[in-house]
């Protein structure tokens, strides 16, 4: 299926429809119907990806907006499985406006899609790469947005337990991801560049990111009654997660000298 990111709108609009009802459906307690209507959401967005994927004749990874892409699939995705295991009516609503933020940054500021692709991004560890990675950025931002609306809204209808528990499933999932996407990195910048790992700004903000929902981890199992603070971590960790992200785009330190700055 040969696609343009002239049809991105068209696209986009079914899906965005189809996750609003699915959230709607879920708030109505309609659980195969919100259900339903999100897998089909995400079956229209995907099939746009696998378009561009096939137009472009490569992944469709190579700029911010092509990840954005990836991003905002996977954010309702994450929202399902959430809503699967927990039954959290709200986050089909947040998961959906995360997506659908993403997406109007893509309408409105979009990137250049073309065919080139430089050469350190012809390893196949690359695609595999972004893709792991995206993912567990979405289960970050689903946690994170459990951890504000938990913040803001605390109940006492859902024990600490519970809550706990879903945050700390999210953020395991997460990590496990992120360290498989860590790996595959490693490997693409070993066939790539010639080594696996050299402390790049990019790199070591990873790394910073990785640490940090580490830290999350041994504080929940030695703090587990201490839920506000740890909450107050995950919102922390995921802006250290948005600076590797893009943040480093537009650092000095990486202008110049990073070579995964190649984005744009």
């Amino acid at each position: 299926m040969l696609v343009s990111w002239d049809s991105f709108i068209y696209f986009a609009l079914v899906s965005v429809i189809l996750w609003v009802a699915g959230a709607w459906a879920a708030w109505k307690s309609k659980t195969v119907l919100a259900n339903g209507l999100t897998v089909a959401g995400l079956l229209v967005f995907f099939a746009f990806i696998v378009g561009m994927w096939v137009s472009l004749e490569r992944p469709p990874l190579r700029t911010m907006g092509e990840t954005r892409l990836w991003y905002s699939f996977f954010l309702p995705l994450a929202g399902i499985m959430v809503y699967a295991r927990w039954h959290y009516k709200w986050i089909f609503s947040f998961s959906t406006l995360m997506a659908v933020v993403f997406i109007c940054i893509n309408l409105f500021k979009p990137e250049i899609h073309s065919k080139a692709l430089m050469p350190a991004l012809q390893s196949p560890w690359f695609a595999p790469h972004v893709i792991v990675y995206m993912f567990c950025y979405a289960l970050f931002g689903v946690a994170t947005l459990m951890a504000i609306y938990r913040l803001v809204r605390p109940t006492t209808s859902v024990s600490v337990e519970q809550q706990g528990e879903a945050l700390d499933n999210l953020v395991y999932i997460g990590l496990a991801f992120m360290t498989f996407g860590m790996l595959f990195g490693a490997l693409w910048a070993k066939e790539a560049w010639g080594h696996y790992w050299s402390w790049d700004p990019k790199e070591t903000w990873a790394a910073i990111t990785w640490f940090a929902y580490l830290f999350y981890i041994h504080f929940r199992l030695h703090c587990p009654r201490a839920l506000r603070p740890a909450m107050v971590m995950l919102i922390v960790a995921f802006v250290l997660l948005q600076m590797c992200w893009w943040g480093i785009n537009y650092l000095p330190s990486a202008q110049g000298a990073s070579v995964h700055t190649y984005s744009s």
